[in-house]
């Protein structure tokens, strides 16, 4: 059994568009949630969203082919560029022995809607529609831009996807598929067609105040607030890493992934899912029971999410999940579907690397369902020895990652 690091980071969020700024952002409770600008927010009941700001993709990818590409493409794109210039990576491993696994939850779904006008409005439609659409497409961009030829798998499991992508990406290294992997998720969803979807299915919080609207585990909650962007980890065996005196921020060491198998968008309400995939990443950890841990919570500030995921950290660490640091990063960055699980394992790295535990801001009322230590407000320094990160997914996904220092 091999070891997997963490050599590499690379961020596009609403809370900053390379990884310092926004851990700077993190740690000091910057909210990144704001009224809408992408559209005109009078076509939805919704007015609040996390929308990625200033980015500019031709730091990263050529003028004339960021118009081949959907955001959520060039999101990945910028956010593995600064992962892989991280790692230092290129010219030291082998083509064959490097992957990419980076998902996303809706993929190229502004292409889709213009493209679908088109055809309503009797317009051509681009010779690039199906390319910039299709969810694999960041993967494969990825790939061909580092030469990446080994194992490439774009996982899809709505808002689990990058979690599970970095689970799978650690079990390929660990079980000697490759050497490195470039592993994550993008996202680029903040449309009307979008805010209406989740309006319609009440996922989405309608509560239009930045301040009051990503509250997880407080009692206010009423949904999430839709984010995007783009986190991307590169995973590397760990001889390798330290063959070539790599930087290395942490290690991969837990992976759980199970399902509720109970409904389309509801969690289980007994928890019992969540809590044997934190079980099942905990014991590949090694886990004794000892250790100080943060947790990097899915915390959705939805009624149904933060008490279920409560209840899961108690049936996984029993009295210990009253000791544990828990916050979600979410009431800063909102919820960046298939991006949000890899943006959440960068903080939990850089939690257990720099030994501070970044806040859940906006929690003002405490819920009595909801009674475990979530950071509230202000960031604490802990001594941490492991941070798990957990996201949990429509169709009753759930995933778990671990790292220790």
């Amino acid at each position: 059994m091999r070891r997997v690091v963490i050599t590499g980071l690379g961020a596009i969020t609403p809370v900053g568009n390379d990884v310092k700024t926004m851990w700077d952002s993190m740690k000091n409770g910057v909210r990144g949630i704001d009224f809408i600008t992408r559209y005109d927010p009078e076509l939805t009941k919704v007015k609040v969203a996390a929308e990625v700001k200033n980015f500019d993709p031709t730091q990263y990818i050529e003028k004339r082919e960021c118009r081949k590409l959907d955001l959520y493409c060039q999101y990945a794109l910028a956010a593995a560029a600064q992962a892989v210039q991280d790692s230092d990576i290129t010219g030291k491993i082998d083509p064959e022995r490097f992957g990419v696994y980076i998902g996303s939850g809706v993929g190229g779904i502004i292409t889709f809607y213009e493209q679908c006008e088109n055809m309503f409005n009797n317009k051509n439609i681009s010779p690039f529609f199906i390319p910039m659409m299709i969810g694999n497409i960041a993967a494969g961009n990825v790939a061909i831009k580092y030469n990446a030829k080994g194992p490439c798998l774009p996982v899809v499991t709505a808002c689990a996807t990058s979690t599970h992508a970095v689970g799978e990406a650690f079990h390929a290294i660990k079980y000697g598929f490759a050497d490195a992997i470039i592993a994550g998720g993008s996202e680029a969803a903040v449309h009307p067609l979008t805010i209406k979807g989740f309006t319609s299915c009440k996922a989405l919080t309608t509560a239009n105040d930045p301040e009051n609207a990503s509250i997880p585990f407080d009692n206010r909650r009423s949904g999430f607030v839709l984010g995007e962007g783009s986190g991307i980890l590169i995973l590397e065996e760990y001889e390798h890493a330290v063959a070539r005196g790599a930087k290395i921020y942490a290690e991969i060491c837990g992976y759980g992934n199970t399902c509720d198998a109970h409904h389309v968008t509801a969690p289980d309400p007994e928890s019992k899912g969540a809590a044997k995939c934190i079980e099942i990443a905990l014991e590949e950890a090694g886990y004794k029971g000892d250790e100080e841990l943060y947790i990097n919570a899915h915390g959705t500030s939805t009624p149904m999410n933060d008490s279920t995921e409560t209840g899961a950290f108690k049936l996984a660490l029993g009295d210990k999940a009253y000791k544990a640091h828990i916050s979600s990063t979410k009431s800063m960055t909102g919820h960046m579907l298939g991006a949000t699980g890899a943006v959440e394992a960068i903080a939990a790295t850089l939690a257990l690397k720099d030994g501070i535990v970044p806040p859940t801001i906006g929690y003002k009322e405490p819920d009595p369902v909801c009674d475990l230590d979530y950071t509230p407000n202000k960031a604490v320094s802990a001594k941490l020895d492991m941070a798990l990160s957990t996201t949990f997914g429509f169709g009753g996904h759930n995933a778990c990652i671990v790292l220790r220092k």
